[in-house]
């Protein structure tokens, strides 16, 4: 049965139910681990170790020094983007040029940069922020060109025999048609950098969830990281609900 057949309460009460399920399987498995060390990998400590956590305003400003990161990487990437997208789009001579430079460049694991970066822009956010724009840039520049080359040309030749200029038809064609790529970019964008988050806020930084993970880490506090980890996937799953609510506010 497809999505569209299935009611919508259904559909979305499977979906709980899918994640919940995650959950009963770990408290389920996790009452055979033995005590001591193990003991720290039970469901339980972990939920308790939650809720303290998001108790604690210490846990508020990790996540939002992530969260600042994450938005400015991305804004950086759409800056940069978005036009690059759109001139590859509308030009072959840009899209055969730039076309396995770019493949080559996007091949490329943020993280490998690391080290270069950190050289070249010093210890603190700003190689952070470079690897996160890095790593968000390409979807979003390749789905962008997508969608200009989408636009459908009837369009563009009835706007040329009405004499609409450059700056009409980007405004009222292109631009409306390409909106729902660049979304799908960003939302692509938006799981990439959360990925590259964590490991870039590992390097000479003293906050975000990356940090927070590798102090649980050198405590020993495996409750704790496993609690971090939690948050985290709780964090990039809303962030993608919001693109998603986003992309049904915009282009509807």
């Amino acid at each position: 049965m497809s999505h569209s057949q299935m009611s919508h309460w259904r559909y979305h009460g499977l979906d709980c139910l899918g994640l919940l399920s995650i959950f009963a399987a770990w408290g389920y498995f996790g009452s055979f681990i033995a005590e001591g060390f193990f003991e720290q990998f039970k469901l339980q400590a972990s939920v308790s170790k939650f809720i303290f956590l998001i108790q604690d305003a210490e846990t508020y400003n990790h996540i939002g020094m992530s969260i600042k990161r994450v938005l400015l990487g991305l804004l950086i990437a759409l800056v940069l983007g978005v036009p690059m997208g759109l001139i590859i789009g509308q030009s072959q001579i840009a899209d055969a040029f730039t076309s396995q430079v770019f493949q080559f460049l996007r091949m490329i694991s943020p993280l490998s940069w690391m080290p270069i970066a950190v050289m070249v822009l010093g210890v603190g956010d700003h190689p952070i922020y470079f690897l996160l724009a890095f790593a968000a840039i390409w979807p979003i520049i390749i789905n962008t060109a997508t969608g200009v080359k989408a636009v459908d040309p009837q369009l563009l030749k009835l706007a040329q025999s009405l004499d609409a200029t450059a700056f009409e038809m980007l405004r009222h064609i292109i631009w409306p048609s390409v909106l729902g790529h660049i979304l799908v970019g960003l939302r692509l964008a938006i799981g990439i950098v959360w990925i590259v988050l964590v490991p870039s806020e590992m390097l000479g930084v003293s906050s975000g969830l990356g940090y927070f993970i590798l102090d649980a880490r050198d405590r020993l506090d495996y409750t704790e990281l496993l609690s971090i980890i939690f948050i985290i996937g709780m964090i990039g799953f809303i962030l993608d609900r919001l693109v998603i609510n986003l992309q049904k506010q915009l282009l509807s």
